[in-house]
């Protein structure tokens, strides 16, 4: 199955490892949309699509929402979504697959997990969630890896 993960990660690069571990369970191209470039265009070259993002107040990083937003509409696009937060909350996800829903994507399969976050006024306090991800969130995300496969 050919696949490609799209992902942003910020700050601590929680996002980032999840993806990484995602990727090398199901074989997958690796991209942060920053390096996105015209030899990636055509997204229905693939058989399933991963978006990841941090969560950023409530909100996945604007840099994802700015490419769902501009690629061309695609055709019930198979995809998944992974996000990591400082807080658990699945509307997190919710929100994500809105956005993809609109811009014609079939969202299959939705992966989240906390993330260690020092963001805004979280940092005065050394922030939350140190140490994550963990290993069992990266043994989640492995196991979430193979329900993509089926």
């Amino acid at each position: 199955m050919k696949s490609i993960i799209i992902y942003e990660s910020i700050h601590h690069n929680n996002t980032e490892k999840i993806a990484k571990t995602i990727a090398n369970e199901i074989n997958a191209e690796l991209l942060n949309v920053k390096n996105f470039n015209d030899s990636h265009r055509n997204l229905d070259d693939y058989d399933l699509v991963g978006f990841g993002s941090g969560i950023y107040y409530g909100k996945i990083h604007k840099n994802i929402k700015k490419f769902i937003e501009n690629i061309e509409h695609m055709d019930n696009q198979k995809t998944f979504i992974f996000t990591t937060s400082g807080r658990d909350k699945k509307d997190f996800n919710k929100k994500f697959r809105d956005i993809l829903d609109l811009n014609g994507f079939n969202v299959v399969a939705d992966f989240n997990c906390k993330g260690f976050d020092t963001f805004g006024p979280i940092k005065l306090i050394g922030g939350i969630n140190k140490g994550r991800p963990n290993e069992k969130d990266v043994d989640n995300a492995k196991k979430f890896s193979k329900s993509l496969l089926k």
